[in-house]
Order: structure tokens, then C-alpha cells, then sequence
């Protein structure tokens, strides 16, 4: 490495946000270091690394020319919003519990707030109006209407979905939250305590033999140089410490496996973690006050999903259940499955509440409210009026003036079975049957006349609620081409769309990817 080409990692962030015109920091350069992406030099005890090096990389991440020769010269770059951090993307209430298939903030912000620019040309809601999602998922658009002044309704069939919606637009007495949440963690550590000791030693033995055998930096660098295969090295290892681990199981007699797996808990999850999620449940099960107790099992359910029986590779999709020590191929180490949950219910339970302070500081007074329900034919005065009789008297008098949502992709996600953890535990009622464009229904020739109807369907129903002069906006991945037909028989004509790259996928397909955005109106 030329010396003349080092610099500080300080230096380094400055450099990097010049040449690509986004908010670059140290520790995004420390990152960059930590995963082997570029190498470090340490001189003087400071650390340093190549500006040559780090060009390179960033110059194989600028997509936008790759992605319009792919895409096409329509693809609108601004919408992919490539200069925002994945903080900015996931900001206070956002990230209380993961969901797939949800957009980005920015994206509703951008087109429902009073900016105009040289694509977005015209102000399309204003405060104080009511805009509907009939697909309210996980409540993105919920939140940013609140933060924007906008009353906002969701609709979602799933149970789940519309617990997670209202419980990030709630006001909730936050002081009583946080007493309650040390009540059930000091409960929680006392019912587990006999326990411990196993833990202590499987973590401290792990702890040793990854130190030994895995020098981070050193082994992912000779990983990506081909010098060492991760593969055969990972399984010597893993082999190695199943010794250790099993000894272990031994001698504190743990159980591995439940007496049937005929649920998703009792399949995914070592009988140690049922014993403590059924334990903490049973004690929310008893609290009255139904905010909080939302609030609860939604820190709950997001701690099961990081305590499920897999690789952390596989934490997205469900491969097989694992019991056993194994070599991760994210963290380049050995890791293991987890037998309690106490440490994932208290990072959770903090950042929930942090993340609904930090909200409380942006909110408006507006009314929100998410409906469980099937959008083709809900009643949606009488729903909200069940819920919430004030809001209920704003809608009647101003109605609807228009809708931001995503509608499921056709055969790509099935909503329920993402949570089947949550439904399990909480005895929610599930409505597979009534999803719309569901994975299990495929996209067959049948099941793309079927989404088309019932897309459709909801929009027309949605239409009963609204303002003539309505305005709707469609985020799709229309690969089939049915949201023309789509418009047509919902009596409303595109007027405009926008095509937009997906930067950030949850996915681990790269690949380049857009989706565009119909703005509709009544033909």
C-alpha cells in the first residue's frame, strides 16, 4: 500500500461525502474496515486507510448509470433517495418491529407533503386532510401523515398488522410504559436465574475458541482473497466446538427439542425460549390497560423473532430449525442458538421506548387509526366510527380526499405467515384465506385475473368514502402489466407514474429493481 496514499479515517469520511455528495461518518468508514471491504493500516498507533481503495469501492457502488442502462432513462434516481442513511430510513417508530414489503418514509413524505419539484408538480394533500391506506401494513403512511399534520386511515386483514399501526401512532402514557416493562424484566430475570450458570459457561467457552480461531479482520480479509475457503474452514471449527457444546448439554441436561413441534413455537424454538415467551405473556395477559399491553406484545414478538431456533443468516427466511453450534457466514465465527430471551426483551423494550420519545417530539394533533378488516368491502365510516367517535364526526363532515398505499405484490408474500411466531402466542385470529395477491396463490394466469379483480374491488369500495376530486397513488412492482385493467375497472384513468430504483432491499437479491408509483384519478 503507498503511503502517500494513506489517510485517517477522519479524513477519510470527509473525502468520502465530497465524492459521493452524501453524509459519509467515521464510523460508516470504520464499517467499511470491520467487514474487510477495504483494508487498515495502523502507523503511530492511528489508524489509516487507502484513498485509492476507497475510491474503488465507492465507485462500484454508484449505481445509477449501471441502473438506467439496465432499468431505462425514466427511471427517476431522486426517488431512490440513495443519499439517506439507513437510520434516516428506519427513523423513530419505523423500526419498532420488522415487516417485509413495507416503503420507505421518504417515499409517502415525498408525495404527500407541499413540496413541489420538477417531477412532482403539483401539491396533492394538504394539513388537515384524510388520506386512506388500504393496505396499512406495518403503518408507514400512518405515521408520516401524522408527522405531516394529515389524518390518516389504514386498513389491513391481518390482526397483527394493524396492532403494530396503532401502536406506533398511539399517544400512550410512556412513564407508566417504562414502569411496567422493569416490573416484568425484574420478573422475567428472577424466573430465569437458575439458569444462568449454563449460559455463563457455553458464552465464555465460545467466546475463547472464537478468539482463537477466528481473527476477524485477518480471517475475513484472507476469506475474500480466496486464501482460505470458509466453508471447509468454517465446518472443521463448527465440528470442533460441538464437542464442547454438546459436552455442555450434558452436563446441565438442556433440552434441545420440544415433546411435538405441531406449531410454529413448539418447531421453531428450544423449549427453554417457549418456557420464558408463555412466562412473559401470561404476565402482560394481565395487564388492563390495552395500549400498553399492545406496546408489550409487540416488543414481544419482535424479541421472538431474533430468539427463533436458525442461523442468522436465515433469520429472513426460515430454512430449518438448528439446535446446535454452527459456523455463521455472517459473522465469520462460530455462534449459537439462544436459550432465553432476556437479552433481546431488554434491547428491545429500551429502543421501543426510545423510538416512541422520539416520535412523541414530532407529533401533531391529528387523528390516525388503523381498522382490521378486508378493504374490498369494509365499511369504513362505521369502523371508525366503533373506534373512535371524534375522528368518526371529521370524516363524515370532510370526507376522503385521497389514498397512498402498496397492495401487496402478486405471489410474493404471504402477510400472515410472516408473524406466524406472534399469531401463535397471542392467539390472534388469522385471515390467510382473505389475502389478496398472497405467495400461495402463485401468479397463474387465474391467480393474476383474481388480484385484478379484487385490487379493483377496493378501490371502488374505497371510492364510496371519498372526495370526488380524488387523488390515489399506487406504489407497484407491475412486472404483468395489470394495473392498467386495474384502473379501468375501478372507472379511473393513470394520469402519471414514476418509476423508481429500489436501492435497499431486505432481500438478498442485488440485483437492479424498480417499482413505480400510478397516480390515478376518477376517469
Amino acid at each position: 500500500m503507498n503511503k502517500s496514499d494513506l489517510i485517517t479515517l477522519n479524513a477519510a469520511a470527509i473525502w468520502a461525502s465530497e465524492y459521493t455528495n452524501k453524509a459519509v461518518t467515521i464510523s460508516n468508514i470504520s464499517y467499511l474496515v470491520q467487514y474487510a471491504l477495504i483494508d487498515k493500516v495502523i502507523n503511530n498507533g492511528v489508524a489509516y486507510v487507502s484513498q485509492s481503495d476507497l475510491k474503488k469501492y465507492y465507485d462500484k457502488n454508484k449505481r445509477e448509470i449501471n441502473w438506467k442502462n439496465k432499468l431505462g432513462n425514466d427511471l427517476n434516481w431522486k426517488l431512490s433517495f440513495d443519499n439517506l442513511k439507513e437510520s434516516d430510513t428506519t427513523k423513530h417508530v419505523h423500526r419498532m418491529h420488522p415487516y417485509k414489503g413495507k416503503f420507505i418514509p421518504q417515499l409517502v413524505e415525498y408525495f404527500i407533503d407541499s413540496h413541489i419539484d420538477e417531477f412532482k408538480k403539483d401539491i396533492y394533500f394538504k394539513e388537515n386532510d384524510i388520506i386512506l391506506d388500504p393496505f396499512c401494513g406495518s403503518g408507514t403512511t400512518l405515521v408520516q401523515a401524522n408527522e405531516l399534520g394529515i389524518n390518516a386511515i389504514g386498513v389491513d386483514i391481518s390482526e397483527f398488522n394493524s396492532m403494530i399501526s396503532n401502536c406506533k401512532i398511539r399517544e400512550i402514557d410512556l412513564i407508566n410504559l417504562e414502569n411496567i416493562i422493569n416490573i416484568l424484566t425484574d420478573k422475567l430475570e428472577c424466573y430465569i436465574k437458575p439458569s444462568l450458570e449454563f449460559e455463563y459457561e457455553l458464552n465464555n467457552k465460545l467466546i475463547e475458541f472464537n478468539e482463537i480461531n477466528f481473527n476477524i479482520l485477518d480471517y475475513k480479509k484472507k476469506v475474500r482473497d480466496k486464501k482460505i475457503d470458509s466453508n471447509i474452514y468454517g465446518k472443521e471449527k463448527e465440528d470442533e466446538f460441538l464437542i464442547i457444546y454438546n459436552d455442555l448439554i450434558k452436563k446441565y441436561n438442556i433440552k434441545l427439542h420440544n415433546d411435538n413441534n405441531n406449531s410454529f413455537i413448539y418447531k421453531w424454538f428450544i423449549p427453554s425460549i417457549v418456557d420464558e415467551l408463555n412466562y412473559i405473556n401470561n404476565l402482560i395477559n394481565n395487564i388492563n390497560d390495552v395500549k400498553i399491553k399492545s406496546i408489550l406484545q409487540v416488543i414481544l414478538s419482535r424479541t421472538m423473532r431474533s430468539c427463533r431456533a436458525t442461523t442468522h443468516s436465515d433469520l429472513g427466511t426460515l430454512l430449518k430449525p438448528v439446535t446446535s453450534a454452527y459456523y455463521c457466514r455472517k459473522h465469520y465465527k462460530i455462534c449459537k442458538p439462544l436459550f432465553s430471551i432476556i437479552k433481546w426483551w431488554k434491547k428491545y423494550s429500551i429502543d421501543t421506548i426510545k423510538r416512541l420519545y422520539e416520535f412523541n417530539s414530532l407529533r401533531t394533533n391529528t387523528h390516525q387509526l388503523c381498522i382490521t378488516g378486508d378493504s374490498r368491502n369494509i365499511d369504513i365510516f362505521n369502523e371508525v366510527k366503533i373506534s373512535d367517535n371524534v375522528f368518526y364526526n371529521i370524516l363524515k363532515n370532510k370526507r376522503i380526499n385521497g389514498i397512498f398505499t402498496s397492495p401487496p405484490y402478486i405471489g410474493l408474500i404471504d402477510y400472515h405467515e410472516q408473524h406466524a411466531y406472534a399469531y401463535d402466542l397471542f392467539s390472534f385470529n388469522r385471515n390467510d384465506n382473505f389475502e389478496i395477491g398472497s405467495l400461495s396463490k402463485g401468479t397463474s394466469l387465474n391467480a393474476k385475473k383474481e388480484y385484478t379483480e379484487d385490487i379493483s374491488k377496493v378501490l371502488l369500495n374505497a371510492k364510496k368514502y371519498m372526495l370526488d376530486d380524488y387523488n390515489i397513488f399506487i406504489v407497484a412492482n407491475d412486472k404483468y402489466n395489470l394495473y392498467p385493467e386495474i384502473a379501468y375497472k375501478s372507472n379511473m384513468k393513470i394520469v402519471n407514474t414514476f418509476k423508481r430504483p429500489v436501492l435497499n432491499r431486505v432481500e438478498k437479491d442485488k440485483a437492479a429493481y424498480s417499482e413505480i408509483i400510478f397516480h390515478l384519478k376518477e376517469l
